[in-house]
């Protein structure tokens, strides 16, 4: 309680109409920046330490809100952040990534790559590591499995195609979409992206389970689609 009372004190002499919970109330979630929404959700600071300014911390701390949206319960805490705060962060993050998900077209799923995208990013973006996972679909394009098949460090990412294809005849797909993450947050793919994602569609080829696209995610809104940057790679 202490070290929240001069943060409130401190809160109260800014204008009303200044304040991020006012002005959410007021003018609606798109007149706040990233570090005022989060503040909302941490409600104070601590001594010295606006609930804005402590906001602003944890952003630059896990590069911005795609990096705090990965961030363990553990790696919040430190003094005016304690186990409570920490929670509201983790459930509004979590509920973030659940509307993402629901947010993922019934069917058709290829016909809406951006939905698709929004939904990896938020479940599987982990700066500094590369991920590599996949979605598969039944024969009408929806969603029936999801898998994360490797995280690791830069340039470490190993892409075997039996544990793949082996999840693809577990749950009964049609079809797989590979996905991989680019730290660097750089999508342009190299070339063992290529060499890689054409191994994966003769693979599916044989089995009649076809890689419909390979998605490498990027920073921000940054993403490429393989099928429609190497056409000749599906024939």
């Amino acid at each position: 309680m202490r070290d929240a009372t001069p943060s409130r004190t401190a809160l109260t002499r800014v204008p009303a109409d200044l304040r991020p919970r006012e002005r959410l109330l007021r003018s609606g979630g798109r007149s706040l920046s990233d570090a005022e929404l989060v503040a909302v959700m941490l409600r104070t600071g601590t001594a010295g330490l606006s609930a804005v300014a402590m906001a602003s911390q944890l952003l630059r701390e896990f590069g911005g809100l795609a990096g705090l949206v990965h961030a363990r319960p553990h790696q919040l805490e430190r003094p005016g952040l304690r186990k409570a705060k920490a929670a509201t962060v983790l459930a509004a993050l979590e509920m973030a990534r659940r509307l993402a998900r629901a947010e993922l077209p019934a069917g058709r799923l290829l016909e809406q790559p951006a939905a698709v995208v929004r939904y990896l990013m938020l479940h599987y973006d982990a700066p500094g590591h590369e991920v590599v996972g996949a979605l598969y679909l039944d024969v009408r394009g929806r969603l029936v499995g999801e898998r994360e098949v490797y995280r690791g460090t830069l340039h470490r990412a190993v892409l075997e195609p039996r544990g793949i294809f082996k999840e693809a005849l577990a749950c009964d797909a049609s079809s797989l979409l590979l996905f991989h993450t680019h730290p660097s947050g750089d999508p342009t793919p190299s070339a063992h992206d290529l060499a890689v994602t054409r191994r994966l569609v003769s693979v599916g080829d044989l089995l009649g389970i076809p890689l419909v696209d390979h998605l490498i995610l990027g920073s921000g809104t940054r993403w490429v689609s393989l099928r429609r940057h190497c056409r000749e790679t599906w024939g």
